[in-house]
């Protein structure tokens, strides 16, 4: 396992501490700790201290030559699987990783909800984790004996180099949506750090590129195969709703092929064919792949359906305008009863997409209870302002207590409504000020509908 650490409350003695310095907190005032605990070598840009000290430049590129390398041959043992893309990302890497499994292959997973080996599930600080925790991930899934990795790979990580080294068998693209642009500034700055992911891909990999996109063309390479409705080696040719999930009807360079998911909504499709085409691309047959689809399962707080009062309750972690969009409308063509929406924006966090999440939900909704989503550090009521700036309809109330809007909204179904409640998905927390409070969307529904409903 790695010695080298970035956290000085993971050292233990011998390791070597690398004072990284980042946009809010500086690895240099942890030295003194990190030296305490036992760290017996420090990597830094300035300063004198007790233990061996070796003072470099620029020591997030010490660290990454470092890792790349001592370890990158290591890593690079894996198959490794990648995924990029605004959405869609967690959905088609854990049914990748879950299909693998049920293949009878030894696969880890890494991203947004966590890292998962065997039965071994770590939560995980971001989508893709810092470079020195990736490695320490890879290391430990080959520790365990896997062969595959199925990693989500985020714009931040891809720009910020924190899969350097790493070499992918096969990419997948699935969609570029407005997101992010407080740190991207613009679409076209946000499709370049996307497409950093091909300096990643191996010369003989492949990349699955999801072709309806529009900016699916920028990621087509000498080695890649497409996905969507037209004129693709994956194509869909139908689906339609069923008791349990979708049936999708596709081809596969001109054959036929019917299967039926436990996943309901049109993305889902997107999302469970990019799976099984990643999987037939590492060498699996089709129909075995199909055979095991029944047991597949979405993700926790992924399109996640829970029965209340005659109705249902969706829990998804839409957060972007083209997410929230997409779940709404899907599930307007199921439309029996009303739907209510919840949701909010994050603060300290993309400001434009406030408006435009404001005018898609109250226009695709009956009625909206605008909420808190993680403000963090900004005012809510400041955030509720400048999401109403997008809204010209009165079908919406505004609670920024978030479980109190949660029993409201439950409050409100009858018999065939539907209650989304959007943005926060699997997370079990707040960030209110600096702080994470203990809170789950799926908990909160669970508190308040009737006990007879299972």
């Amino acid at each position: 396992m790695l010695k080298v650490k970035t956290d000085s409350r993971k050292i233990i003695p011998g390791d070597t501490f690398v004072a990284m310095e980042g946009h809010t907190v500086d690895g240099h005032d942890f030295i003194l700790d990190a030296i305490e605990r036992g760290a017996s070598k420090i990597i830094c840009n300035r300063g004198n201290y007790s233990v061996e000290t070796i003072i470099v430049e620029d020591t997030k590129k010490w660290l990454q030559n470092y890792l790349v390398e001592n370890y990158a041959e290591q890593v690079n043992q894996l198959t490794l699987i990648g995924v990029t893309g605004t959405n869609g990302k967690t959905t088609t890497c854990f049914l990748t990783y879950q299909l693998l499994r049920l293949l009878n292959i030894k696969a880890a997973y890494i991203g947004t909800i966590g890292f998962y080996c065997d039965d071994m599930h770590l939560d995980l600080p971001n989508t893709t984790p810092e470079l020195v925790d990736i490695y320490q991930l890879c290391l430990l899934a080959l520790e365990k004996g896997c062969t595959h990795l199925v990693m989500e790979v985020s714009s931040h990580a891809l720009e910020q180099k924190r899969i350097e080294g790493l070499r992918y068998t096969v990419e997948a693209f699935t969609n570029l949506t407005e997101e992010h642009l407080d740190y991207h500034k613009d679409m076209e700055h946000y499709l370049q750090s996307k497409l950093l992911i091909l300096k990643q891909l191996k010369t003989d990999g492949l990349i699955m590129v999801n072709i309806d996109d529009p900016y699916g063309k920028h990621f087509l390479t000498a080695t890649h195969k497409t996905l969507g409705y037209q004129g693709t080696d994956y194509t869909i040719l139908d689906y339609e709703t069923t008791a349990r999930g979708t049936k999708i009807h596709f081809a596969i360079n001109g054959k036929l092929y019917e299967v039926e998911t436990n996943l309901r909504s049109q993305f889902n499709v997107y999302n469970y064919l990019t799976s099984l085409a990643i999987v037939h691309n590492l060498g699996y047959q089709v129909d075995d792949i199909l055979k095991l689809t029944f047991q597949l399962k979405a993700p926790t707080g992924r399109c996640e359906i829970i029965k209340a009062k005659n109705g249902e309750v969706i829990i998804d972690y839409a957060h972007t305008p083209d997410a929230v969009e997409k779940i709404l409308s899907t599930f307007m063509d199921e439309k029996k009863g009303r739907i209510f929406t919840i949701i909010g924006c994050g603060g300290d966090r993309d400001t434009l997409k406030r408006p435009i999440m404001g005018r898609i939900v109250t226009t695709k909704s009956d009625f909206v209870i605008f909420t808190s989503d993680n403000p963090r550090t900004e005012d809510p009521n400041q955030i509720m302002k400048d999401i109403l700036t997008g809204v010209d309809q009165d079908n919406y109330m505004i609670e920024l207590n978030r479980a109190t809007a949660i029993q409201k909204g439950i409050a409100m179904l009858e018999k065939d409504d539907m209650l989304f409640i959007l943005g926060k998905g699997h997370e079990t927390y707040q960030i209110i000020g600096h702080e994470k409070q203990h809170f789950s969307d799926h908990e909160e529904v669970l508190k308040y509908i009737d006990k007879s409903i299972t």
